[in-house]
């Protein structure tokens, strides 16, 4: 525990320097989400964005009116880690469990020093923990060391049945940061649904031995979430280039997926430095909202 909040320690420093330094202090904006509620009317001035422009009240024929927003100040953060057995592989310390777990961490003490409310949920097929929205340093802290010593009941993934827990759950629009390897299929439908309602980001955590398996011939392989085991031909070119024809077609269809419905998305491998890809990722959410 004290290595792992080290660790976490010594990357928050670092992301928030370099976005302190990068972008002029635009940090805070990146855990506002769209916090913004609709105010009151007022006539049309010249400047106004014409994307505010209030048709229905327009229409009445008194003049030009655009609305007018406030900013909901305190903003809700959701964390929903896959704890599944298709999360524990990698090298060990290095497995995608540990880099999500590491993410998660640097992500909820940053969120917390902006004075954000953070909540947890931790699933595989089911709910394996959930922690109520809370403010501090004590709190975050207790939601990493919940995520360190959980042991999930169940081995398998339902990314469909987690979103569909969620978006029951969370009522008031909130900031909703998802870290899986989105190893399962179905979840579509739920996931677009979360992504209309909330602020969505998209974590995709990968490992490179699911695309580049050494050539060992013919060799047993187990699948963590069923516990069976099948012989595959790790030297056969056929099985290779479905191996990661299949990985690539999966990736890509996730990232095009949260393009489309507006959600960020960032794939994080477990042997890279991810710190570099948060800062972009922050990058490309503060400048969405400048626009926005």
């Amino acid at each position: 525990m004290r290595a792992l909040v080290k660790k976490i320690r010594k990357y928050q420093i670092q992301i928030r320097k370099a976005i302190t330094t990068q972008m002029q202090g635009d940090f805070h904006s990146v855990f506002k989400g769209s916090g913004i509620e609709f105010d009151d009317v007022r006539p049309y001035q010249y400047g106004d964005d014409v994307r505010t422009i209030d048709w229905h009240v327009t229409a009445k024929g008194y003049g030009t009116f655009v609305k007018t927003y406030k900013e909901d100040k305190e903003q809700t953060v959701f964390f929903i880690v896959d704890v599944s057995a298709s999360q524990d592989i990698g090298n060990p310390g290095q497995k995608k469990i540990d880099i999500s777990k590491e993410i998660a961490g640097v992500l909820m003490l940053s969120a917390v020093l902006e004075q954000s409310q953070v909540g947890l949920i931790c699933f595989s097929d089911q709910k394996e923990k959930y922690v109520k929205p809370g403010k501090g340093e004590k709190h975050a802290f207790r939601m990493i060391s919940d995520l360190v010593h959980l042991i999930p009941k169940s081995l398998r993934t339902n990314i469909s049945k987690m979103t569909l827990y969620a978006l029951n759950l969370i009522k008031r629009k909130s900031v909703v940061i998802l870290i899986s390897d989105f190893i399962d299929e179905g979840y579509e439908h739920n996931l677009k649904a979360l992504a209309g309602k909330h602020d969505l980001v998209v974590i995709h955590i990968s490992d490179k031995r699911e695309t580049q398996l050494p050539r060992l011939g013919i060799v047993p392989l187990l699948d963590k979430e069923t516990q069976r085991t099948i012989w595959v031909n790790t030297s056969s070119p056929s099985f290779r280039n479905s191996l990661k024809n299949t990985f690539t077609g999966n990736q890509q269809k996730l990232e095009e997926f949260c393009k489309k419905h507006q959600a960020n998305y960032v794939n994080i491998f477990t042997d890279e430095d991810y710190v570099p890809k948060l800062i972009k990722l922050f990058r490309v959410r503060n400048k969405s909202k400048k626009v926005a």
